[in-house]
């Protein structure tokens, strides 16, 4: 992967998961639940309930987890896009059908098949809210970032 590419994974990666973890600290905080719980509840992906007992330090490792996913993800659609030059031509639609794909691969796939202690439900404000994180928030800056490189790559 050259440097740009990197850099797109990076950038993409960190804004988007900025975005949308501020996203759901806000959320979550409207709904009564603080910061650190929430990041536990993040980190109960890797650690199950004993998450819930860590206080900040496994608050940290939520927040760590949350990144690792998010520059994962970067990478992952940088590698797609490296196949599929479309992706990058129309980045609105790409951002939404790639944050709809990271909303049902996350709460299908990754969830279930983790130690997230608890179901994974769809009441369907949150659910509708945290797919429109997922498709604006987090998508789209990882779209935009790797087209910003690609585009860089291609002038330079």
């Amino acid at each position: 992967m050259q440097r740009s590419g990197w850099l797109a994974v990076l950038v993409g990666g960190f804004v988007g998961g900025a975005l949308d973890i501020l996203f759901a600290i806000s959320f979550a905080a409207y709904n009564g639940m603080p910061p650190v719980r929430l990041l536990q509840v993040v980190a109960s992906g890797a650690l199950g309930k004993s998450a819930y007992t860590g206080g900040v330090p496994v608050a940290i490792l939520g927040l760590v987890l949350h990144f690792a996913m998010s520059f994962a993800w970067a990478a992952l659609f940088l590698l797609a896009r490296r196949s599929m030059s479309a992706l990058t031509r129309h980045p609105l639609l790409s951002g939404g059908v790639f944050g709809v794909i990271v909303f049902l691969v996350m709460r299908l796939v990754v969830l279930p098949l983790s130690a997230f202690p608890s179901q994974v439900t769809f009441k369907p404000l949150a659910t509708a809210l945290d797919l429109l994180s997922h498709m604006f928030l987090f998508a789209l800056p990882v779209v935009w970032s790797t087209r910003r490189a690609l585009l860089r790559d291609a002038d330079g």
